[in-house]
């Protein structure tokens, strides 16, 4: 995990969940002064408000921490398919939300299942919760199945769209570090220390905060029967000096 201040930046936030364990149904138990669980269990995903809450957020069946990771077990029970959407708290604020701040640099190393019909969308979602108008940035983003890529959706749309994307060759079957650095008038992704690209239209200059939402069922549910787990082996947030 990285630690420090680079150029330009002031480290607000490093996880590496070395604290100790979190057993299945705790989270965030010891970890409460970094973590939120941010949703409770049964609050609809990004589907779920379509789909009658056939899928949603389920932190007391997905989350846990053991071996120095955060653990998500994916997963479905009585027909609903359940993920999980943790929120880091910088320094220790305990009201949401829990991350906020203007422009910053967020890192995370993670490795995953092949667990088809769950998905990746972290995120920096706007404060004010007005989108899309006030825009999203989401690194990592894609079915779990698939290769990964960096969207960008631009501020004072109507749309709900992405205005960028910028597609990688990584899965998430292996060990990847994913870095979002968001500057005034810019938004650059990383994918283990090189750039993937950048955009300067439509960046988002709002206060926003970061959200590991990982969900289901878009565009296709997962067979019930589907289970695996999604690994985060470290966390780390910079401000902007």
């Amino acid at each position: 995990m990285p630690l420090g201040d680079p150029p330009g930046w002031k480290q607000v936030f490093a996880d590496d969940f070395t604290e100790g364990d979190v057993p299945l149904g705790s989270f965030p138990g010891s970890l409460s002064a970094k973590w939120s669980a941010n949703y409770f269990d049964g609050t609809p995903d990004t589907a779920g408000q379509k789909n009658g809450g056939r899928s949603g957020y389920y932190p007391s069946k997905v989350l846990s921490v053991h071996n120095g990771v955060l653990d998500m077990y994916l997963h479905s029970e009585g027909g609903v398919s359940m993920g999980a959407a943790p929120a880091p708290k910088i320094n220790g604020d305990n009201q949401p939300p829990y991350d906020s701040q203007m422009y910053g640099m967020y890192s995370v190393r993670f490795r995953s299942d092949a667990v088809p019909g769950f998905k990746t969308a972290w995120l920096l979602w706007p404060d004010s919760g007005i989108w899309p108008r006030d825009g999203e940035i989401d690194y990592p983003e894609q079915d779990l199945s698939a290769k990964f890529f960096a969207a960008l959706h631009s501020t004072g749309s109507n749309q709900g769209s992405a205005s960028a994307t910028f597609q990688t060759d990584a899965s998430f079957q292996t060990w990847n570090t994913a870095t979002i650095e968001w500057t005034p008038g810019r938004v650059e992704f990383f994918l283990n220390g090189k750039s993937i690209g950048a955009s300067t239209s439509g960046v988002p200059d709002v206060p926003m905060h970061y959200i590991l939402q990982t969900e289901s069922c878009l565009p296709t549910c997962p067979n019930p029967k589907t289970q695996g787990h999604l690994y985060v082996d470290w966390v780390a947030i910079w401000a902007l000096r």
